[in-house]
């Protein structure tokens, strides 16, 4: 071989000897990460009908014509309701508890609404959400729009409009509620999509 051919020859080594080792490591540092962790925060705003329930729990609660437009709700197979549900949302990539300390912005959140484990709608967010690696959590609120009576009309009306109180009412039950998700996340290193979907719930944040 030529002394030509092996100045060339060298670079190219070392180029790609380089792009080797900076797959692995981008490789082995996605490996370290640490998940996003959620959990519900909360609901707000939560509407039946166009009645705003959140500092009552029973329909007597209620003024006259806000309590007959409940009642008459009966009569059309419907019990509309619409609210947020906040979620709560914590890097653990802070650089203390984990190798590396990076920032992730959740670009898609494919999600879908279980209510007392009955599957009812699905949606995404509106917007990317930024979770800084600095510990705290952050609040992704998500609008929700149902019919209630379209996904448990197997029940009795009652039972339904007690649902609704339970949730949206004075205690905000969120023991009804779990969200079932498939997030991306954008860090540094490039989009993660995580391999499977994992169910969102009040008590704790998921592992």
């Amino acid at each position: 071989m030529n002394i030509r051919k092996k100045i060339w020859i060298l670079p190219l080594i070392l180029l790609i000897s380089v792009g080797i080792f900076s797959s692995c490591s981008i490789l082995n540092t996605f490996s370290t990460m640490k998940k996003l962790k959620f959990k519900l925060d909360g609901v707000k705003e939560f509407q039946l009908s166009g009645v705003t329930i959140s500092n009552q729990s029973k329909i007597s609660d209620f003024d006259f014509g806000d309590a007959m437009k409940l009642t008459n709700l009966l009569q059309g197979k419907t019990c509309p309701v619409t609210f947020v549900l906040n979620v709560a949302a914590i890097n653990p990539n802070d650089g203390k508890s984990s190798p590396v300390k990076t920032d992730a912005t959740i670009s898609n959140l494919e999600w879908r609404l279980l209510i007392d484990d009955v599957p009812t709608i699905s949606g995404g967010i509106d917007a990317p959400v930024n979770v800084p690696a600095s510990g705290e959590s952050v609040i992704i609120p998500i609008s929700m729009n149902l019919d209630l009576y379209k996904f448990f009309k197997d029940q009795t009306y009652d039972k339904i409009l007690n649902l609704a109180f339970a949730i949206g009412g004075v205690k905000h039950d969120l023991s009804h509620i779990k969200l079932d998700v498939k997030p991306t996340v954008n860090t540094m290193f490039g989009p993660i999509t995580y391999p499977g979907r994992i169910t969102i719930i009040d008590k704790e944040y998921t592992k």
